[in-house]
């Protein structure tokens, strides 16, 4: 597949591996079966001009989003996009994973501000996160950035493959090194996903796939200069699909996804001055920094604060999957360990000293229900507005709606109940800066 292109970057990209350790997989770790995208003398079936790497699609993601959409009306394992049949005004899209779903590239939405009804705003669907190109499914780049926010990789490349390596070349070795294939390099074989805390553990002579199948040293496109240069990030996924795994509403518990070192200088490969100290990045919100900083720290104003008004918290029940962390100090094994414990859990502990801000504190790798890919609505005063979701169907002044119904809100908070915030809940910035 397109190896070589590896484009403006999923900010930690997360198409999802099909099944779970030993069960219902078809990529384990990479060692997928080649017929399942490739046609060896009839490529591109469903159509189209053809395309190149003898594709069952007419492009990469295509390819992807064959088995990776669904039209399924509630979350389904695997699944990362919701076919436009279930986007029409007023649905959200159906799937809870970790990194969102693609259907929020579909959603447009317009509203005139209550204090002046003449005017009215546009949020364009393309604002919800990384525009992949899917010809099939009518997936487009992006029309505003032509290159990688932070970067100069082309908008008009970014596909699944520009974030994951189809074939799962690089992957973790029994000694938690991270190896990758080469010409005349003997290198254990994958044995396993890697990117579940049931994942098996890789003994001496063998390895397991990197989390996701993200890039490893040495993906990219060496024409344009996007080469990675780092390991694929540290981190580990609920998956046992038997109680829901990683793809499920989080109206009752919360889908703990244990992230471990690496995600910011991972991501930085094609965002690279979003992770600069200097300009033009001197502006941009730190990430790669301890939680530990600061007078009150970070880390006790996320452990105190529960939601608006309300700094009563404590470490042991502070944890919020819409602002998570970096475990960077854990070991793979206490990664595990730490989904297996917390995923079915009500309470869930918060962060301690060696945790650290990135960019998924702030963003969805894939897509969002809001602007940016940002977990949370970025651009209005509340997110819940005496006691409810501020939608179109409510009382609540509508730009805090932004022209999506209450309906809509609660899946893009994964159908969290508005009680789990306060009566007029602010910006979830707020879990980590002292000003709520």
């Amino acid at each position: 597949m397109r190896a070589a292109r590896i484009t403006l970057i999923a900010l930690t990209g997360l198409v999802l591996i099909a099944g779970t350790s030993t069960t219902q997989a078809f990529h384990d770790g990479g060692v997928a079966e080649c017929v399942g995208c490739h046609s060896m003398h009839n490529p591109n079936q469903g159509g189209g001009a053809g395309s190149d790497y003898l594709l069952n699609a007419f492009d990469e993601s295509s390819t992807c989003l064959d088995c990776h959409i669904t039209t399924s009306a509630t979350p389904s394992s695997y699944h990362v996009a919701t076919d436009d049949s279930l986007l029409g005004p007023g649905m959200a899209p159906t799937q809870r994973t970790p990194g969102g779903d693609f259907g929020w590239l579909k959603k447009t939405y317009t509203w005139s501000p209550g204090w002046d009804p003449s005017i009215t705003f546009s949020e364009e669907g393309h604002t919800h996160g990384h525009n992949i190109v899917a010809a099939d499914y009518g997936y487009a780049f992006d029309p505003v950035n032509s290159q990688a926010p932070g970067g100069t990789m082309p908008s008009a490349l970014l596909g699944c493959e520009s974030c994951h390596d189809p074939h799962g070349t690089a992957r973790r070795d029994n000694t938690g090194a991270y190896v990758v294939p080469a010409v005349g390099v003997t290198v254990a074989p994958i044995i396993d996903s890697g990117s579940y805390d049931d994942s098996a553990t890789p003994a001496a002579g063998e390895a397991v796939g990197a989390y996701r199948l993200l890039a490893g040293k040495g993906y990219g496109d060496f024409g344009l200069g996007n080469l990675f240069t780092v390991d694929p990030p540290m981190a580990i996924a609920p998956g046992s699909f038997a109680s829901g795994g990683y793809n499920r509403t989080e109206a009752a518990t919360q889908t703990v996804v244990a992230y471990g070192k690496g995600m910011g200088d991972w991501c930085s490969t094609c965002h690279p001055q979003f992770h600069t100290g200097t300009a033009p990045g001197r502006f941009i919100h730190p990430t790669n920094q301890t939680m530990n900083q600061g007078t009150p720290t970070v880390r006790s104003i996320y452990n105190a604060y529960i939601n608006s008004g309300n700094l009563a918290g404590t470490q042991a029940n502070s944890y919020l999957s819409l602002v998570p962390y970096e475990e960077v100090a854990l070991t793979w094994t206490e990664l595990q360990t730490l989904v297996a414990t917390n995923s079915a859990q009500t309470t869930i502990p918060g962060p301690d000293d060696n945790e650290f801000v990135m960019c998924l504190s702030c963003h969805r790798a894939h897509a969002s229900g809001w602007e940016y890919a940002i977990r949370w609505n970025p651009e209005s005063e509340f997110l819940t507005y005496n006691g409810q979701y501020p939608g179109s169907d409510t009382s609540a002044p509508s730009q805090f709606g932004r022209g999506r119904t209450s309906a809509e809100i609660q899946a893009a908070y994964y159908d969290r109940p508005p009680t789990v915030f306060a009566t007029y809940q602010r910006s979830l910035c707020n879990k980590c800066h002292a000003k709520d």
